[in-house]
């Protein structure tokens, strides 16, 4: 509630973008994984308060604007979707929250992460095909190795490694492609423990 986003509507003019027979992109629906993490921030806003957060994948920049709006020092929100990225900049400026868009691929080059000086990352549905959801673990591990809190959400989809994560929180949503009269799915907040000593 209280978020302004470009979405797919009838009304949204993204056939302008893909053409009148394209899908609309990935970034133009509300994902599951998305809004869980972004409930949990608004609930936690601690989690980001005065920290630098890097939204990785950040799709249509959700996650990272109501890191922003919790009060993160900054927000990094990262996508390799020239789109995704323009919208991010479209959505963060609606809502009045300021967002540094980047274009790097993190997950072919997750040492980068470091170097952004983010000591929170924040994930949204990276895990929906089973080769991102290696590269995505991956680069979240090396993140955690390096003394970053990492945060998940997603709805329990057949990719995600339940077994490498532990659930920190679950909430009622919404998903792409679910009638908004149907009952709501379950999105989870995930993180990686700490590696044993």
């Amino acid at each position: 509630p209280g978020l302004i986003l470009h979405r797919a509507t009838p009304q949204s003019g993204i056939g302008r973008i893909v053409g009148p027979n394209g899908p609309a992109p990935y970034w133009a629906y509300v994902w599951a994984g998305g809004l869980a993490l972004a409930q949990h921030i608004r609930c936690f806003p601690d989690l980001v308060r005065g920290r630098i957060v890097l939204d990785l994948g950040a799709g249509s920049g959700l996650v990272g604007i109501v890191a922003g709006q919790a009060g993160a020092a900054r927000v990094i929100a990262a996508d390799i979707d020239p789109l995704a990225r323009c919208v991010t900049g479209l959505n963060a400026t609606a809502n009045g929250v300021r967002v540094d868009v980047h274009d790097d691929d993190y997950l072919s080059h997750p040492e980068q992460i470091a170097a952004t000086g983010a000591s929170v990352v924040l994930v949204g549905d990276l895990f929906y095909d089973a080769t991102l959801a290696r590269r995505s673990l991956a680069a979240l591990r090396m993140a955690r190795d390096a003394g970053m809190t990492v945060l998940i959400g997603d709805p329990g989809r057949t990719d995600l490694p339940f077994d490498q994560l532990v659930v920190v929180a679950e909430y009622p949503v919404t998903d792409m492609g679910i009638r908004p009269d149907s009952p709501p799915a379950r999105g989870l907040v995930l993180t990686l423990p700490p590696t044993d000593p």
